[in-house]
C-alpha cells in the first residue's frame, strides 16, 4: 500500500469539497487527510489530498479528479521535490513539577506552549509528520487530554504557475 499526496488547485465556489469528495466516496476510496485554504486569488482553493492504495488506484484517483470541472490543477507532492508539513496541537495535564519537562521537550522539537491553565499546557508544534509521530510519542509519559492535528499540506518546490498563485 502506497501513500500520495495530491496538491489540487480547484475553483473556490460552493461544493467543490462535496464533489471531490463525492468522487472518493463513490469509488470505494479513502482519503487519509485532507486540508483545504484559499490562495493568494480568492477565485481558488488549494486542497491537499493523501490517499492510499496501490499504484493502479493511485493513478485512477489521480486521472478521476483531473476530469472535475472544479479541479484546475493537480501536482503530486514527491517526496524529494515538495515541502509537506503538518500542524498538531496537544494539551497536556501538568502539575507544577511536570511543567518544566513538558516545555524542555517542547523546546527540543522547536515547539510552542500557546496556553497555559492551573493544570495543563496546549503545545502547538508543525513538522513532517515522523517529527509530529516522535514528539506525540513523548507527550505520552505525561497525561495527553486532547490531540488535534490539521492533516498534511504541501507545495511543490521551486518555481511554479504564476497564474494559479
Amino acid at each position: 500500500m502506497q501513500k500520495r499526496i495530491l496538491s489540487l488547485l480547484v475553483d473556490n465556489t460552493a461544493g467543490v469539497l462535496s464533489r471531490i469528495s463525492g468522487l472518493f466516496s463513490r469509488r470505494g476510496y479513502n482519503i487519509d487527510s485532507l486540508t483545504v485554504g484559499v490562495t493568494a486569488d480568492e477565485r481558488y482553493s488549494r486542497m491537499t489530498v493523501v490517499c492510499s492504495g496501490d499504484a493502479l488506484i493511485l493513478e485512477q484517483i489521480t486521472k478521476q479528479l483531473a476530469k472535475l470541472v472544479d479541479v484546475r490543477d493537480i501536482k503530486v507532492l514527491e517526496p524529494d521535490e515538495s515541502v509537506s508539513r503538518e500542524l498538531v496541537l496537544v494539551k497536556v495535564a501538568a502539575k507544577p513539577e511536570q511543567r518544566q519537562g513538558i516545555i524542555s521537550v517542547a523546546d527540543i522539537f522547536r515547539a510552542k506552549v500557546v496556553d497555559v491553565s492551573k493544570d495543563s499546557l496546549v503545545v502547538e508544534m508543525t513538522g513532517s509528520k515522523n517529527k509530529l509521530e516522535a514528539f506525540i510519542s513523548l507527550m505520552e509519559d505525561y497525561e495527553i487530554l486532547e490531540l488535534a492535528r490539521t492533516g498534511i499540506t504541501g507545495l511543490s518546490r521551486g518555481a511554479q504557475d504564476v497564474r494559479f498563485l
